[in-house]
């Protein structure tokens, strides 16, 4: 988690002006360790994702135990397709499914250091039919939140419901970036 913090900072560092940044399920825990220090972050927008605390892993979020089956890595879920991607149309879905790879557990154990939620503002989109974040404990994150939107989507909106989520994206960053 903390080395994909820095390739977010490293990638954040290369942005002029002020950023918007958009978290989805896992990356919400980096994300929140690199907007920290970016003085170019507005706004972080957490998309079913974990907007942690200080002190909290994935894992230690979820009440989960960490695996032990000596691969250092946890396999992408066994049924995916429902889980992820739900309504998303079959072809689209099953191009995401094909793409998922092994995530390390170290990524899921790493407990965020630094909250920079807590300094930049954020806004939280649940996703009311998502499996794989249930809705009451993405709902239990937002309250961490300064605005929570709603989306009637599975995990995955920006694959199901594309228009519907840009159109709520770009309401968000309307509200937050200055005038031109």
């Amino acid at each position: 988690m903390l080395d994909d913090a820095d390739a977010i900072r490293d990638s954040l560092r290369r942005i002029d002006g002020p950023v918007v940044v958009i978290a989805h399920s896992y990356g919400g825990v980096p994300t929140t360790e690199a907007i920290a220090d970016a003085p170019n972050v507005v706004e972080a927008v957490y998309l079913a994702a974990f907007q942690l605390d200080a002190g909290e892993s994935v894992f230690t979020f979820l009440g989960k135990p960490v695996p032990d089956d000596g691969t250092d890595h946890a396999p992408p879920y066994e049924d995916a397709r429902r889980i992820l991607f739900d309504d998303v149309p079959e072809a689209d879905a099953a191009r995401a499914v094909a793409r998922l790879r092994p995530q390390s557990v170290r990524s899921f154990t790493e407990k965020v250091t630094t909250a920079g939620w807590r300094t930049v503002p954020s806004s939280y989109i649940v996703c009311d039919r998502d499996q794989a974040l249930e809705p009451s404990r993405q709902r239990e994150l937002a309250t961490r939140a300064d605005s929570v939107h709603r989306l009637p989507s599975s995990h995955s909106p920006f694959l199901s419901m594309p228009r519907q989520l840009a159109t709520l994206l770009g309401r968000i960053a309307t509200s937050t970036l200055p005038a031109p």
